[in-house]
């Protein structure tokens, strides 16, 4: 099925170089339509909305944000830390908005399950219900994810 010139330039902004050095698409080639798609079933399947996946990291990323002594005990099981780089990123979607450049790394103490993502992933997750592509540096997989992050 041919894209549209929308589906072109979003694919395109997906791409190594253009808003990240490695891209959002890793080493999959199924179209950004299918990975989603396959997410979604997999999150049905693990009674587990996007939604709820986002607003899981985001608190995680918000209660990390302001320790700058390093890792910080959240819950008493998950050990988190958020670094902050300069700089901002904006969605490839072209979705209003630029998100700083955070990377948060959390580690579950209770099944030693550790996991990293930035601002940005919360919100593809959020927003287009996108975990980036099999093979990418961000990719979320969302049965891992669950399991680190629940």
């Amino acid at each position: 099925m041919k894209q549209t010139p929308h589906e072109d330039k979003v694919t395109s902004k997906m791409q190594p170089g253009i808003i990240t050095l490695n891209g959002f698409l890793g080493t999959d080639t199924r179209h950004y339509h299918t990975i989603v798609a396959e997410d979604e079933k997999t999150l049905a399947s693990l009674d587990k909305t996007p939604e709820e996946l986002a607003e899981r990291l985001e608190y995680f990323t918000k209660s990390s944000f302001d320790s700058f002594m390093g890792p910080i005990l959240i819950d008493d099981i998950y050990e988190v830390e958020t670094e902050v780089t300069r700089g901002k990123l904006p969605c490839p979607f072209s979705h209003a908005g630029i998100y700083r450049k955070t990377v948060t790394t959390l580690v579950n103490k209770t099944n030693n399950l550790s996991v990293r993502w930035t601002s940005l992933n919360i919100h593809l997750i959020k927003e287009h219900h996108f975990f980036e592509g099999l093979g990418s540096t961000f990719r979320l997989d969302p049965d891992f994810l669950i399991k680190a992050i629940f």
